[in-house]
């Protein structure tokens, strides 16, 4: 087993020596939308207010096709695994949606509690599906915002997921995260031979598929902000470097051939340079790689880890032992001096910058507790909170708009390595809301897609 000293939490391997190959990623179909009118008025809801009292939101079944129930029943669970709406039952309804798409009478709904409520139609011509859907304020008795989506017939779940982004944005005044996927790492087998395959899901864990077979372990993917690609860590070859997938054709190559292991990956926010670690006698360096070219950004002659760029791309988070224990520290993009920016009780880990820029993401190990947690804090390092611990979580990873995180966490096994799993949960960056999420095996190493792809 390869293990980076100082550096490793003291129930997992940053690196682990297992095997992985790649396969095919099927790239997602397009999606039309058209603006068909509204008030152009936004009912924008306080966040925290949602928080403490979701949204009451009646979202009938679309007519016109047959595939109006199902879309209507995708949209419902997306905003309600937000934790910030609550679907009505369809048992309050005292109408359902016109069957038209017209205006709704508002008297039969104000007595449901909706304070929105989501009405249209839903055509199916065997090619192609056709969404047309209103938002409605039921008070006044005013529509919020009407839109239509075309598409091919096979991408209609995407076309629900869309739906659920718009009432959300419209709502509550901030970008959804519904029209998203993520890669994981899949897990079987006995603890000591595990199979690892690189996988990836719709955000509600739909459609899920392996991108590798199993033949050589992979791990850490992260997702090209920019364009149609994943890069990962695997073992193929028995060589543990970093590889890109090219996500419409399944080809994977090498990114540079380093003589010591790459490691911990992640892209630019441009897509343009990927930022990685790279093993050296007695620790590891951070490296920026763009075009084929590396450039050194650390030679502290410590282990410097788990590199991510602030979303401006003017910094870096990174964790190093470098002050004698692991902490987190912040340079800027080009390298250069770096500051500590964590000081609680631990050691922390894996720093992932929040799409807003606002909270750094960090794992921490407290040895006092021998738990592990997932936390939040500033880029200054104040503002410390956590938000989920355990006997182990690691791996945060942020939806595109900032409000949710997804990691990992594994339950004590016994004293043979049988009794344990590993499972992704997700959870509002408030504390609340947490989640298991869906997954056929276990699950490791989340990381969340950007928005629409």
């Amino acid at each position: 087993m390869i293990l980076l000293p100082s550096l490793e939490f003291r129930r997992r391997d940053f690196i682990l020596n297992a095997l992985g190959s790649a396969a095919a990623l099927a790239a997602p179909m397009p999606v039309f939308a058209q603006d068909t009118g509204g008030t152009g008025k936004s009912a924008v809801i306080d966040v925290s207010n949602a928080r403490n009292a979701p949204i009451p939101v009646a979202i009938t079944d679309l007519g016109g096709g047959s595939l109006g129930p199902s879309i209507s029943g995708i949209v419902a669970a997306d905003l309600a695994r937000s934790g910030l709406f609550r679907p009505l039952e369809r048992a309050a309804f005292i109408q359902g949606g016109p069957s038209d798409g017209g205006t709704p009478n508002f008297e039969n709904w104000k007595p449901t509690g909706a304070q929105a409520l989501v009405t249209g139609q839903a055509f199916d011509d065997g090619a192609t599906v056709r969404v047309e859907f209103r938002l409605w304020d039921v008070l006044p008795g005013t529509q919020i915002q009407g839109t239509a989506f075309t598409a091919p017939k096979a991408n209609w779940r995407r076309v629900a997921h869309i739906m659920a982004d718009a009432i959300y944005f419209r709502l509550l005044g901030e970008k959804g995260y519904f029209d998203t996927r993520v890669a994981y790492i899949s897990s079987q087998g006995p603890k000591d031979k595990r199979i690892r395959r690189l996988a990836i899901m719709d955000q509600d864990s739909e459609n899920q598929r392996f991108l590798t077979d199993g033949s050589w372990l992979t791990l850490t993917p992260r997702f090209n902000p920019k364009q149609d690609q994943i890069v990962f860590m695997s073992y193929a070859n028995n060589q543990p470097r970093v590889y890109l997938m090219d996500a419409a054709t399944g080809a994977q190559t090498s990114l540079g051939r380093f003589e010591a292991m790459t490691f911990s990956p992640r892209f630019s926010p441009d897509g343009g340079t990927v930022v990685m670690s790279m093993a050296t006698p007695g620790g590891s360096d951070i490296i920026a790689v763009t075009g084929g070219a590396a450039r050194r950004l650390t030679s502290s002659g410590a282990i410097d880890v788990s590199p991510c760029y602030s979303p401006d791309g003017t910094r870096i988070a990174f964790a190093s032992d470098r002050g004698g224990d692991q902490q987190i520290y912040i340079m800027a993009a080009s390298g250069g001096t770096a500051a500590r920016i964590s000081y609680g009780s631990g050691r922390y880990g894996t720093p992932v910058w929040s799409p807003r820029g606002d909270l750094i993401a960090i794992t921490r190990y407290a040895g006092d507790t021998s738990n592990f947690s997932i936390g939040v804090m500033r880029p200054d390092g104040s503002g410390e909170r956590i938000l989920a611990d355990g006997w182990l979580v690691e791996g945060p990873t942020f939806a595109p708009n900032g409000r949710v995180l997804m990691f990992w966490r594994e339950t004590r096994g016994d004293a043979r390595g049988t009794g344990f799993s590993a499972r992704l949960y997700s959870i509002d960056i408030t504390g609340f809301n947490e989640q298991p999420v869906p997954t056929p095996t276990d699950a490791t190493d989340p990381a969340w897609s950007p928005l629409g792809t």
